[in-house]
């Protein structure tokens, strides 16, 4: 009488494929997980400085000088910006600073773990001066 089921060695050469294909797999879900983080906060980054200059063409060219501000003029700065005196606001990887008075500003995006979440920092400020670091 012939006994059904796997042998061990077919059960080995299985698992031996699936941890093969995981070892392929993982690191590029990886990169792209940080490469999305990066231009997440690139983005941000940007959005909030032209947030910030359209308040100032339509403040007779005065900045927001708070956080509250620039969110009544329909900006998200609030899901990055904790206040305006510069205190970090985590996001997707990235911690945001950003500092606000109504003769300029000043915005970042530092990686949380350069190399893991994210490769870039970038800033902008006063003008919309937009530099990748």
């Amino acid at each position: 009488m012939k006994i059904k089921g796997f042998a061990l060695v077919e059960i080995m050469i299985v698992a031996a494929i699936i941890a093969l294909l995981a070892a392929i797999a993982i690191p590029n879900i990886l990169s792209a997980q940080m490469a999305a983080n990066t231009q997440a906060a690139k983005e941000n980054i940007r959005n909030l400085s032209a947030a910030c200059e359209r308040y100032a063409v339509a403040n007779n060219g005065a900045y927001p000088a708070t956080v509250a501000q620039l969110t009544a003029f329909g900006s998200t700065a609030g899901s990055y910006c904790a206040d305006a005196s510069g205190a970090i606001t985590t996001s997707k990887g990235y911690q945001y600073r950003c500092t606000l008075a109504s003769r300029g500003y000043t915005l970042a995006a530092d990686p949380v773990k350069p190399g893991v979440t994210g490769t870039v920092a970038y800033s902008a400020s006063t003008g919309g001066v937009f530099t990748p670091l």
